[in-house]
């Protein structure tokens, strides 16, 4: 009876080897699950670029080659990044319509889903900037007094104070960033497209860069107050001048006019 009631388990036995096998079980979902998941992304991302390559020879490989290597009539692409594909094709300007001073803002062709291809495939030619995440740009938060400040330093002397956009050499311009996406004009930043410098990290942080879009937002929005009336462009004292001088000296002469011919009239009379 001794030796029977020693062989007898702990009460608590059961429990422990339930939580063994859970352990293991865990640490094969440890140690298997992530590979899987990572071959899963690795897989995604060669569809991804397979179909952006197709999406690629039909667009683009007449103007920037068969392998994003440039040409006469297109720049290199390698090393371009995937933001700047993201802004050039979601933002219409790519592929382009004709060759050009400069190449303008129209109607979107693709999806967003072709747009990720597309950007997929020139991110695997050469690194570049990455298409940022809505994080990146999101302007919660953002202090637009300092953005209006960063504007003026870095961008006014192009876009205007307000972001309406002028007129550049050789007919080039800075156009408007009215109704510009924050995720676009995120990446304008990052990749300098055309005549724009460009903006790194290194050179203007994140924050800096959500502090700008929170202000162009601010002084384009829809609810944005004008106290002055209208707006003439939001150019300043040259719009406002020349306003004056042609409507406000223009009506004073025309009044000016009226009054002698109708004072000659009375003399005749």
């Amino acid at each position: 009876m001794k030796k029977l009631s020693a062989r007898r388990r702990h009460p608590l036995a059961a429990v422990v080897v339930l939580l063994l096998a859970l352990a293991a079980t865990g640490g094969l979902y440890a140690a298997f699950a992530p590979a899987s998941t990572a071959q899963a992304d690795e897989t995604a991302q060669s569809l991804a670029i397979e179909e952006g390559k197709k999406l690629y020879t039909v667009g683009c490989a007449s103007c920037h080659g068969t392998g994003g290597q440039g040409t006469s009539d297109g720049p290199s692409l390698v090393g371009v990044g995937s933001a700047a594909v993201d802004f050039q094709v979601g933002t219409g300007r790519m592929p382009a319509q004709q060759p050009g001073a400069q190449v303008p803002r129209k109607k979107n062709i693709y999806t967003q889903a072709q747009i990720d291809q597309l950007a997929a495939y020139i991110a695997s030619l050469g690194a570049g900037p990455i298409t940022p995440t809505e994080k990146q740009y999101s302007v919660e938060g953002a202090d637009v007094a300092k953005g209006g400040e960063l504007f003026r330093n870095n961008c006014a002397q192009c876009h205007n104070f307000t972001g309406e956009g002028g007129a550049l050499t050789k007919g080039k311009y800075a156009p408007s960033l009215d109704g510009v996406s924050e995720k676009h004009i995120y990446e304008a930043m990052q990749t300098g497209p055309q005549n724009m410098p460009t903006f790194p990290d290194t050179t203007m942080p994140e924050k800096e860069k959500k502090e700008i879009i929170a202000y162009i937002k601010a002084v384009n929005g829809d609810e944005t107050p004008t106290p002055g009336g209208f707006g003439l462009g939001s150019l300043g004292p040259v719009s406002e001048g020349l306003f004056g001088w042609i409507f406000g000296l223009g009506t004073l002469i025309a009044v000016a006019v009226w009054v002698a011919a109708h004072t000659a009239k009375a003399k005749k009379s």
